[in-house]
């Protein structure tokens, strides 16, 4: 099983623990992105998995591609262009005060690629499952227009294609709104990964959804109901359930349609959470393992959860647990205790 992930992969500027930014002088670099962190997930659950985006050419996306090659992500299809790397500034938040993300991402590489500037046969040869999200086309109009191409291709070639709806609001500045692509984009899609407020933000399908402990199952089945209705290609949808009592105290699960099955994970209470970002994509690297691995979804929607349960005591945008650690908490083994 071949798995390529496309998008943008940006540097991460990070204020040291739970600081403001610029409250000291010093931040931390990592690096960071949607479909980035799902290949890294998938990587370190030992799949075969490519990056594609694009990147500039200099020592800083050199510095990128070796932290991705260190996780054994393949970086063969890497492609270099004019424009600088995208970065995001991470102020974490804590208790009553959010967390804080700022976007400095104008006319970097991947947002000036040209359309027809990839060589999706290439790309996609010898590939069985194609995964993106709703950030690299909120970027600009090449960018739509690129993973437009991409998830065309996919579709074409007979290949899976999952898509996380990843609403962003300080994004989708080019003139259009998110719904007059996403909806596009929902067309080739087979598996849908989302929350409420993407599904009503991206797609426009709107639900009268508080939380999940105020309304029953029946509320989520019956959203997951009508995105499947508007987009009769989509197998699933999967729709994770945060509840945020603090910055530093979540709930956590999931829920799956497939049409006929609507399955609900185990919920987790997670607390003092060390980094939330990422999250959501540890999550959607946790259901492609878990429905290219287990014969019962049931199963696939449990690794997926417990994975991004475990990816809030992780600092940095990547996932770094192996399917064993995941498989340990599905298990009921969450107590944290030392192993020896």
């Amino acid at each position: 099983m071949k798995i390529l992930t496309f998008g943008e992969i940006m540097l991460r500027l990070k204020a040291p623990g739970h600081e403001r930014l610029f409250q000291s002088p010093a931040l931390e670099a990592t690096f960071g992105g949607g479909e980035a962190n799902v290949a890294v997930s998938l990587a370190n659950y030992g799949m075969d998995c490519e990056f594609l985006t694009v990147l500039p050419d200099n020592g800083i996306a050199d510095a990128c591609i070796r932290e991705l090659r260190y996780f054994g992500v393949g970086t063969s299809l890497i492609r270099r262009g004019p424009g600088r790397m995208g970065i995001y500034y991470l102020q974490a938040g804590a208790n009553q005060l959010p967390s804080k993300v700022i976007y400095d991402r104008a006319g970097s590489a991947m947002a000036i690629a040209e359309p027809g500037s990839i060589n999706w046969e290439k790309a996609l040869n010898g590939v069985n499952w194609f995964h993106t999200t709703g950030i690299t086309p909120a970027l600009s109009k090449t960018a739509m227009e690129l993973t437009l191409e991409g998830v065309k291709a996919a579709r074409d070639g007979g290949i899976t294609v999952s898509c996380d709806l990843n609403y962003r609001k300080n994004l989708w500045k080019y003139g259009v709104n998110a719904p007059e692509v996403m909806r596009e984009i929902a067309k080739y899609t087979d598996i849908a990964i989302a929350n409420e407020e993407d599904i009503q933000k991206s797609l426009g399908i709107t639900s009268d959804i508080g939380t999940w402990d105020s309304l029953s199952r029946e509320q989520y089945r019956l959203l997951g109901d009508k995105v499947l209705e508007a987009y009769p290609n989509m197998k699933t949808i999967a729709i994770t359930l945060r509840e945020s009592h603090s910055a530093d105290w979540n709930g956590w699960g999931a829920c799956l349609n497939d049409g006929r099955d609507f399955i609900v994970s185990k919920a987790y209470d997670i607390r003092d959470i060390i980094d939330r970002v990422g999250g959501g994509d540890s999550f959607a690297g946790g259901l492609i393992y878990g429905l290219c691995h287990y014969g019962d979804k049931q199963q696939a929607l449990e690794f997926a959860t417990a994975a991004s349960c475990l990816k809030h005591s992780i600092s940095g945008d990547f996932n770094r647990v192996t399917a064993d650690e995941v498989e340990k908490l599905m298990s009921g083994d969450g107590t944290g205790r030392v192993q020896r």
